[in-house]
């Protein structure tokens, strides 16, 4: 099992590489060359800025079983469909159950957004503690549901 974060402008890389540590549980985070990140405990991959060249690398090379930290319903769609588990900033699972709800709300919004010609939308509200201590309890909860599901697959538990 591996933690794959896509780390472009993600405020929960920090909590996210605490809990991977404290479970010897290894990470890569994603980012494009607008975003140059440097970790010492993760791996840190670089590619170039086009559109949509983070999702695509790291679906790329996550597998079934991993990780994705994302806000991204197309990329945790993908995730999903790899078998890997998806969980966004705020800290909700993205599941089979909600994704498909997830895109088609998400698609409805630009829709509406194209016929009223008003592209620009407010940006996310400020990020609390809170926000940050929901992340840690939910993301904490998935990591751990994910390696008891891995140690049963493997006869280890």
């Amino acid at each position: 099992m591996q933690i794959f974060v896509d780390a472009d402008a993600c405020p929960v890389i920090a909590v996210v590489e605490k809990i991977a540590k404290e479970h010897s549980v290894p990470e890569t985070l994603l980012c494009d060359t607008n975003h140059v990140l440097s970790s010492d405990y993760s791996e840190v991959i670089v590619v170039g800025a086009g559109a949509d060249a983070v999702d695509y690398k790291l679906i790329s090379i996550c597998h079934k079983g991993d990780i994705v930290v994302s806000q991204d319903y197309g990329v945790a769609a993908m995730a999903l469909g790899k078998g890997a588990y998806a969980i966004h900033q705020s800290g909700k699972w993205y599941t089979n159950d909600n994704i498909d709800q997830m895109l088609m709300e998400r698609h409805l919004n630009k829709k509406a957004r194209r016929s009223s010609h008003k592209n620009h939308i407010k940006g996310p509200k400020k990020r609390t503690e809170e926000d940050d201590e929901r992340f840690t309890q939910s993301f904490e909860k998935m990591l751990l549901m994910a390696q008891l599901k891995e140690g049963r697959e493997h006869g280890i538990i």
